[in-house]
């Protein structure tokens, strides 16, 4: 008695992608309509795999131009732009040819695949560092100086020195390694993309522990940025001490 539809399907799913070219094979003339579905299944995922990893090669090409350097590391920001909280960099060094599938921009990504992808960059990264300014430092020595200082710690923080930091657009003051900056780096890095990630979901759960302390101002939803929710609680409530009052002169 042949196989059924249910064992074939669990053999595609168990199978590694050698395996299941073979199994492509082995049930290529089976003609019920349920194994055509299954073999139809996976090869769309098949084919959606090899695109991600096409997509990621591409985003290889600093990591091969500069790979005469050991250690390379992507540097990235969040939190520039935001009324409140604070500026936070990820400094990021990944194997040579790491694969993170779906590694990307943390901007174009969803919160629960950052999560995901946070865990797993910290898990395979050979370093990995976070640096984290306060709003009151940035009041005091403006947002572009408390962003290098943050990208400084970042660095700092990873324990291990770079032999090359990529880093997305700008050029980072004051440090002893080789960088280059990237116009739009977190999407055309594998390593900027997985700092950028280290740093957005640090910092979006730096605010989420301030919405528990000030929950009038909405920061779990916005974190920090100028939505009409925000600006309406900040004229509502005035300024609470993790506002960056160098930027809410208009409304308070």
């Amino acid at each position: 008695m042949g196989k059924t539809i249910n064992e074939i399907r669990n053999e595609f799913i168990t199978a590694d992608s050698a395996i299941r070219k073979e199994l492509y094979n082995i049930y290529a003339d089976d003609c019920r309509k349920g194994v055509k579905q299954v073999i139809a299944k996976f090869k769309q995922e098949d084919g959606k795999l090899l695109e991600e990893l096409k997509r990621l090669d591409k985003m290889r090409v600093f990591e091969k131009k500069y790979a005469a350097y050991q250690n390379i590391a992507g540097v990235d920001e969040a939190g520039r732009g935001p009324l409140a909280g604070p500026v936070v960099a990820g400094a990021v060094i990944l194997p040579v040819d790491c694969e993170i599938l779906y590694l990307n921009d943390s901007k174009k990504l969803s919160a629960v695949k950052r999560e995901r992808l946070f865990d797993e960059i910290t898990e395979k990264a050979v370093a990995c560092g976070v640096g984290i300014v306060s709003a009151a430092k940035i009041d005091e020595i403006n947002i572009l100086q408390a962003t290098y200082e943050a990208m400084r710690q970042a660095i700092a923080d990873m324990g291990k020195k770079p032999g090359m930091i990529l880093v997305d657009a700008v050029t980072i003051p004051k440090i002893p390694y080789k960088q280059t900056g990237i116009i739009k780096g977190d999407a055309c890095s594998v390593s900027i993309a997985a700092a950028s990630i280290i740093a957005k979901v640090t910092r979006d759960r730096i605010m989420a522990d301030i919405d528990e302390m000030y929950p009038e101002y909405g920061f779990a939803s916005h974190k920090g940025y100028g939505s009409k929710a925000h600006i309406e609680a900040i004229k509502k409530y005035g300024a609470c001490p993790l506002h960056r009052k160098s930027f809410i002169k208009n409304f308070v």
